[in-house]
């Protein structure tokens, strides 16, 4: 509804509300439309909602918006933001609008505020235990790592750094990470492994087929190591070609050949060899590691003394 003065009305005033009814605490828009002849000055006596109820106040207003209607008209469009937080019915009373001598007057407007429902003591529930905080990995880190955590970076990276510099760049010889043990010779590794097979006495015991089996295993590891024959892979005939076309083993052969056959007749034969024939076994073993043994220069046999067999 509009009132104003006069029996016809330069200014018209349209208010309305995007919704009659809200929920406590919700908001809704009260809009102004004034239509009135293009340039003409007014003011609301009641500016920005002054004369609403107490219970219902502006949160903003928006900027108007002036449209053009042609005929020398205009329309000016305003916003207001309101919001209640008491429940009830509330009437809006007229906007008044000041044009020149003339005073305007807007519709009236009924805002319905509705209450918000609230759970009972029956749908209360108990607390929630302790959640564990979401702790990373740099919680548990001393407060001067963290802060200067940047440094200990920059460390780090000049160790890498220095790490292969003096281990790829320096020179050619790169720096073993770890000393490299000095190899055992192919000789000592043999005459160390006939002591050891000597002393646990296998013959006397009865058990002359682990002690041939034994005899020959250091015989065929020895000749791989020394002469790079693969001795573990050959039959004793294969052996004993690898042995007669070799310069440096081709004179200890026929040693070799009574240490096989005797091998040989124990462990697929079945043959119980005598005593005296497992001793002439074990002396020819030494015989053949000794006579192939590599030739050493003086100075190295006195620093490094090559272990004897006990007799």
């Amino acid at each position: 509804m509009t009132a104003h003065n006069g029996a016809a009305a330069p200014v018209s005033i349209t208010a309305s509300l995007d919704s009659a009814y809200i929920l406590m605490g919700k908001q809704t828009a009260l809009k102004l439309d004034i239509v009135q002849d293009r340039g003409v000055q007014g003011t609301f006596i009641n500016n920005n909602g002054d004369t609403l109820p107490r219970e219902v106040e502006v949160i903003r207003a928006l900027k108007p918006d002036t449209t053009d209607l042609g005929s020398n008209r205009e329309e000016i469009k305003r916003e207001l933001i309101i919001q209640s937080f008491d429940s009830g019915l509330y009437t809006i009373p007229p906007f008044v609008y000041v044009a020149g001598n003339d005073t305007f007057t807007s519709n009236a407007l009924a805002l319905k505020v509705m209450p918000v429902a609230v759970d009972s003591m029956a749908t209360i529930h108990d607390y929630a235990g302790v959640a564990k905080p979401n702790t990373r990995i740099w919680d548990y880190l001393p407060d001067f790592i963290v802060e200067y955590w940047w440094i200990f970076l920059i460390v780090l990276l000049l160790a890498a750094a220095l790490f292969v510099w003096l281990r790829y760049i320096k020179g050619k010889k790169a720096i073993p990470l770890v000393p490299k043990k000095k190899p055992v010779p192919p000789y000592e590794v043999a005459m160390q492994a006939l002591n050891r097979l000597k002393s646990e006495k296998l013959c006397e015991n009865g058990h002359e087929k682990e002690y041939y089996t034994r005899l020959t295993e250091i015989l065929r590891i020895y000749l791989d190591k020394r002469f790079g024959i693969n001795a573990m892979e050959m039959t004793s005939t294969q052996i004993m070609q690898q042995l007669r076309s070799n310069d440096d083993t081709k004179t200890s052969a026929p040693v070799m050949k009574q240490i096989l056959e005797m091998a040989d007749f124990v462990k697929f034969a079945k043959v119980r060899p005598l005593p005296d024939d497992n001793q002439k076994a074990f002396a020819n073993a030494v015989t053949f590691v000794e006579n192939t043994r590599p030739v050493e220069q003086p100075a190295a046999e006195n620093d490094n003394p090559q272990p004897k067999v006990t007799e």
